[in-house]
């Protein structure tokens, strides 16, 4: 459905998307995911067809998006981070509004309301001020003034930022009903656990995709077992490995230490010695399966791209 070719944007000499290739498949949700400055931002005002890139190219379904943008932008639908509300418009003239920016009738609209309104439940809150929506139903109603005109492509900046988790998980649900009608959807997130409900993520760090595949598959890309250790003492526990060589890269997480490492088995009796020794008890060492955090925290540190 998209295809990035050699895409790169510079600011001040500083790269913010730097060479970028992928194909975003027809009808999946893909993730793109990373910290605050990543380039995540940038990226989706290109595709959005908001900003030109520096180099490289973007299709749609085979078609320069920049060589007819209006056409393209018929097609694509984009909510930024903060998407412009008119906060002293009401829910359904915030509709009605973005529906004629589209070149909708009154009429087309008016027919759309009960599907927006079925699918956000937004439906008891049509004449109320968009203003006074909590942050989770604003996000909602910017969801539906970008679907009015029924894109086949929608682009989604960190939609959840700042909102509740009910709201979130809400939120998200409207998104897989929007995958089951076809609809192909890029999310950017810094939250890794949304990251796990997308089919397909890239991992974006200092502006290039790290490491992109489902998340299954960019779990198993370290190459290594995630060794977690639980003791009385992790952060003295923290302090003793870290003089060790083989250990600089544990990670503490709450109660508990993990580092990815050759030969777990051979590592995890070395590790019970040093640590009682030392005056803490281990109370359990074993091998785990990895989240997305561990992954990309692990990634970043070997430095980053293969």
């Amino acid at each position: 459905m998209i295809s990035l070719l050699s895409v790169s944007k510079s600011f001040r000499g500083q790269p913010a998307v730097d060479s970028l290739e992928c194909e975003i498949m027809k009808g999946e949700i893909f993730g793109i995911v990373g910290p605050d400055g990543a380039g995540k931002s940038t990226l989706l005002r290109m595709m959005a067809v908001i900003l030109v890139p520096d180099q490289g190219q973007i299709f749609v379904e085979g078609e320069n998006v920049f060589s007819n943008p209006f056409k393209a932008k018929e097609r694509i639908a984009y909510m930024p981070q903060r998407f412009g509300l008119y906060e002293d418009l009401t829910v359904e003239e915030n509709i009605f509004f973005f529906g004629k920016l589209f070149g909708l009738t009154s009429a087309q609209i008016r027919k759309k309301l009960p599907m927006l309104y079925d699918f956000s439940n937004l439906g008891p809150f049509g004449t109320r001020m968009a203003g006074k929506l909590s942050g989770g139903m604003k996000q909602k109603l910017g969801l539906a003034c970008c679907l009015v005109h029924e894109p086949e492509i929608i682009l989604l900046d960190e939609p959840t930022n700042g909102v509740d988790p009910v709201s979130r998980r809400e939120f998200w649900k409207i998104l897989y009903d929007l995958l089951g009608r076809g609809v192909t959807i890029v999310v950017s997130t810094a939250y890794l656990d949304e990251a796990e409900r997308c089919g397909r993520i890239a991992l974006m760090y200092r502006g290039k995709f790290i490491r992109l595949g489902t998340p299954g598959e960019i779990k198993k890309m370290t190459g290594k077992p995630l060794l977690e250790i639980i003791c009385d003492d992790p952060r003295r526990a923290e302090d003793l490995l870290r003089h060790d060589h083989h250990y600089r890269r544990v990670i503490r997480t709450g109660s508990s230490l993990r580092l990815f490492i050759n030969d777990p088995g051979v590592h995890s009796r070395a590790i019970r010695k040093n640590l009682s020794q030392n005056g803490i008890a281990v109370k359990k060492i074993g091998t785990i399966v990895p989240s997305l955090e561990d992954t990309f925290v692990e990634v970043i540190e070997k430095g980053g791209a293969q």
